[in-house]
């Protein structure tokens, strides 16, 4: 190799250097995947929690635009009975001055009908207060678990962030170093490993031989194919879960990052 993981014509690339630097890439990002463990939920119990108070706040401003709305409704409704109460002074005063019964009956009937309208009015209003105080009970109780949830939120973050700057640089250093090896490896080949990685148990895509079996799913393997693993003339994977295969002395000689 001219030099360490520089990037050159897949011609003069051998298998064996394939094999070593796709090792050497699994090694590294499983370093990173640690990193990611050593966190663990804390970045998706950030984001559950910022949903949650992002859907609370959206509830309060509809239960404030609610509340709004039924105590406006309340005021029109006592205005109608305003409204029905003269129309009552008025009928009774007109019926002192009627010429005939017809007269008196029609006026009776306006007045019943008032009288009625302002039954049905207190009737909404009791109901429209009763409604506005069950909302006002449940905004009472979703602020004071928006600021729970907040206060939740404000140490998770805090949390999350204390790890995160202990461990950036090595993950910073970890990252440039997988970037340096997958300019190494060709495209095909880079997203074969990417494949298996993402559909592989602990993210492992790479795998050495151990006691004579697969190194992620523990499968043994026959003698002869160890033989050809080991020969690095060929890129191998496992028949059962689909892993690519090295052999335990494929340790990579050069460093990547030097």
């Amino acid at each position: 190799m001219n030099a360490p993981y520089s990037r050159q014509e897949d011609k003069d690339i051998s298998v064996e250097e394939k094999l070593r630097a796709l090792h050497e890439l699994q090694s590294v990002v499983s370093d990173v995947d640690k990193i990611k463990t050593l966190r663990g939920e804390l970045p998706l119990e950030v984001q559950d929690l910022e949903d949650e108070i992002a859907g609370l706040k959206t509830r309060l401003v509809n239960l404030d635009d609610e509340v709004k709305n039924l105590d406006t409704s309340i005021n029109n409704k006592k205005i109608s009975i305003k409204d029905s109460q003269a129309l009552i002074v008025k009928y009774t005063e007109q019926q002192n001055n009627v010429r005939n019964n017809r007269e008196f009956d029609s006026l009776s009937k306006e007045i019943e009908f008032q009288n009625l309208e302002i039954e049905l009015s207190e009737k909404r209003i009791k109901e429209f207060t009763a409604e506005m105080t069950e909302k006002k009970e449940i905004i009472t109780a979703s602020k004071e678990q928006l600021k729970e949830r907040e206060e939740d939120l404000e140490r998770k973050k805090g949390e999350l962030s204390e790890i995160t700057e202990e461990t950036k640089i090595e993950e910073d250093k970890l990252r440039s170093k997988s970037e340096k090896i997958e300019s190494f490896i060709e495209p095909r080949l880079l997203g074969a490993f990417k494949r298996i990685r993402k559909n592989a148990r602990n993210g492992l895509a790479v795998v050495t031989i151990q006691r004579d079996a697969c190194g992620g799913c523990f499968n043994k393997i026959p003698p002869q194919r160890q033989l050809d693993i080991a020969s690095r003339k060929k890129i191998i994977v496992c028949e059962y879960c689909g892993r690519i295969l090295v052999d335990q002395n494929i340790n990579v000689v050069e460093d990547i990052a030097e």
